[in-house]
């Protein structure tokens, strides 16, 4: 028989999560301050970039992030087959630049090791580059061609997760405000702010930025703070770009909705969603360099999303070792979007008790605590 699960969250991470929870057969119960998708998840570029997004090495967070690449293509099916909804997934490919011999260079030793783990990747220089790309800039000397990486509509992914979930019956309540976790040692019982409780067998917290209030309710470190994420689009009537296109100042990415989207200036700015003149600039100041055309061009709009950051970069995901009855599922920064097939899994696995891979330990909840 299946559990009651409350899940703190109705952010991507949150309903990917429920939705996986229901199907198993448990009562899944989303808990939202706001409403379903209103943070880091509708605000998103929806890149799926685990080779792009990883420089430095096959780490455990790699890993999670290119099995939840490989999980995409049936979740995706799966989910607009239940919302009843469409949504973009583009199987695009990708293109990290460089613009220097040192950057090439680095470029090549990215590409063996990402060959060993599943990329069919090249390195591309001269006219083979702008045979792929024609409006790239002639400074570029070369880039890592990635063709398994591909991208979403964040907005309508997210609305289709929410669909599916209720379609499937797991309940939503949104614009609680404030929630309050009264009881998770030996029950479940969350209060929201206008005097109404969740009860519950399990609890999962996707919070993302706010899980940090958590810390002293279980008595563990929990380090996630807002990162500010500023981006800006460009309306296109043609399609002007047409891989994912990465440096390390930012990325690039036409959407079917014939916009370019570009992103993302980062700065700390606690839980200020402002968009500001400066954050913008700069990105207007390398997206021209990477392709000129775009310096005639004005962004038409403009906004920012709050991502929630980890002292070490990696997702808190596991359950606490005080009461099973807690699994946590928060921290997954820029890659929110990636990361929610693998993490509804694992998250579901962990809820039902299931034993997980000793590399699942890179994710352990109180590794901070330690």
């Amino acid at each position: 028989m299946g559990e009651k699960v409350i899940v703190m969250g109705g952010g991507v991470i949150g309903l990917s999560c429920a939705y996986e929870l229901q199907k198993r057969g448990h009562q899944a119960v989303v808990l939202e301050i706001n409403r379903c998708g209103g943070q880091a998840s509708g605000a998103a570029a929806g890149m799926l970039a685990p080779y792009s997004e990883n420089v430095e090495g096959p780490d455990a967070f790699f890993h999670l992030c290119n099995e939840s690449l490989r999980l995409y293509p049936e979740w995706v099916k799966e989910i607009k087959r239940v919302s009843g909804r469409e949504f973009e997934y583009t199987e695009s490919g990708s293109l990290y630049i460089a613009y220097h011999e040192a950057d090439r260079l680095a470029l090549e030793g990215r590409l063996l090791w990402q060959r060993e783990h599943g990329s069919t990747g090249a390195l591309l220089e001269g006219e083979e580059l702008f045979a792929r790309e024609p409006l790239l800039s002639r400074e570029v000397k070369a880039a890592l061609y990635t063709p398994e990486e591909s991208h979403l509509y964040a907005p309508d992914y997210v609305m289709a997760l929410e669909q599916a979930c209720r379609l499937t019956g797991v309940q939503i309540e949104e614009q609680l405000v404030q929630l309050t976790v009264e009881e998770w040692r030996n029950d479940v019982v969350v209060k929201a702010q206008d005097g109404r409780s969740f009860n519950g067998d399990r609890l999962l917290v996707c919070s993302g930025a706010w899980a940090q209030e958590l810390a002293d309710v279980f008595g563990i470190r929990i380090p996630i703070y807002p990162i500010r994420g500023q981006i800006c689009a460009y309306e296109a009537e043609v399609k002007p770009v047409q891989h994912m296109v990465f440096s390390n100042q930012g990325y690039l990415v036409a959407k079917e909705n014939r916009t370019l989207v570009c992103g993302a200036s980062e700065d700390v700015a606690g839980f200020d969603t402002t968009v500001t003149d400066k954050g913008i600039e700069r990105l207007r100041k390398w997206n021209k360099q990477a392709f000129p055309f775009l310096a005639e061009q004005t962004p038409f709009h403009r906004w920012a999303g709050l991502r929630p950051s980890t002292q070490d970069g990696f997702p808190l995901l596991g359950r606490l070792s005080a009461s099973d009855r807690v699994v946590m599922a928060a921290g997954h920064y820029r890659n929110g979007i990636l990361l929610s097939p693998v993490t509804a899994k694992v998250a579901a696995d962990y809820i039902e008790r299931k034993k997980l891979p000793e590399a699942m330990e890179a994710f352990d909840p109180e590794r901070f605590s330690i």
